[in-house]
């Protein structure tokens, strides 16, 4: 098993985005292994893919994920097109992962789709996305999307780019079994990580198909100093019954017991993300570098 670590910014992204260059630069400079970036319209984080084409052009070995990208109300030609573009320009480096958006009304206004539809537009437009960079003179007249010949350029380095999921409802984990390379859980335990992953086997092997063992990672929020109430109450109100701590381990000892745990049940790819925004990336990365980084296998 490939145990990598990487680093995400999360829903609140930075408070000063003039330090984004610095963050890449110290994840290049610490050997972190990605950055993956969330995407909230509504909120103060960067859009994801224009953060991380700003990153490929500053690095040659970071590796640039989404966590996740929203997929229903873009057009799968566009992703298709984008994607493919940042995966040429960094050689191959392109993570992209996709869900079906946030459920608060004030952000998922913003792709123009109906709640009740989002399912179905994913489970059109995923497989597009992948017809688009395999071939050309794609013909489809589907639901939601019709195309005469269409042809999309560049196509990815290798052909094709892996695509991860994101989600904690059985639904969308079968929707990861079914149409996904990947999985990267979020405000999930490892226990919860472990429970998951059968469900996403076996709605892989319903369709004939497998999942990379090594494609099983999840988002591990982590802090220095003490969880503040605000954001316990909103972890409540994600996953109840648990206790925050359960979520975001506190200190860089109880962080590394924790991937040690996710690593345990099979999930290799860890992505951190900080709870605070320290007052030096460079020195917050190579303290994370100097506790954790020797996980990597």
């Amino acid at each position: 098993m490939k145990v990598r670590i990487g680093f995400g910014l999360g829903i609140a992204g930075l408070r000063d985005e003039a330090r984004f260059g610095e963050l890449v630069d110290a994840l290049e400079g610490n050997g972190l292994d990605s950055l993956w970036l969330s995407e909230r319209v509504a909120g103060e984080a960067l859009d994801p893919v224009i953060g991380l084409s700003f990153a490929a052009g500053r690095t040659t070995r970071l590796k640039l994920g989404t966590s996740v990208q929203v997929l229903p109300g873009r057009n799968p030609a566009l992703v298709a097109k984008e994607w493919a573009s940042l995966d040429r320009l960094s050689v191959g480096r392109a993570l992209p992962a996709f869900g079906l958006g946030n459920p608060i009304a004030a952000e998922h206004q913003a792709f123009g789709v109906a709640r009740e539809d989002r399912a179905s537009i994913f489970d059109e437009a995923l497989p597009l996305i992948r017809r688009l960079w395999a071939e050309d003179e794609v013909h489809h007249d589907g639901k939601w999307f019709q195309y005469d010949a269409l042809t999309v350029h560049p196509k990815p380095m290798q052909g094709s780019i892996d695509v991860w999921l994101g989600g904690r409802a059985p639904s969308e984990l079968r929707r990861c079994g079914r149409l996904g390379d990947g999985w990267l859980a979020s405000f999930f335990t490892p226990a919860d990580c472990a429970e998951g992953r059968p469900v996403i086997e076996e709605a892989a092997a319903a369709e004939d198909r497998a999942i990379d063992p090594e494609h099983f990672g999840a988002m591990v929020t982590y802090s220095h100093e003490d969880i503040p109430d605000a954001l316990r109450e909103r972890l409540a109100a994600i996953r109840p019954g648990l206790d925050a701590s359960d979520l975001v381990p506190v200190g860089l000892d109880a962080l590394r017991t924790r991937l040690t745990e996710y690593v345990d049940v099979g999930f290799s790819k860890l992505v951190l993300v900080p709870l605070a925004e320290p007052k030096s990336w460079d020195e917050e990365l190579a303290r994370v570098a100097d506790a954790v980084l020797d996980l990597q296998t």
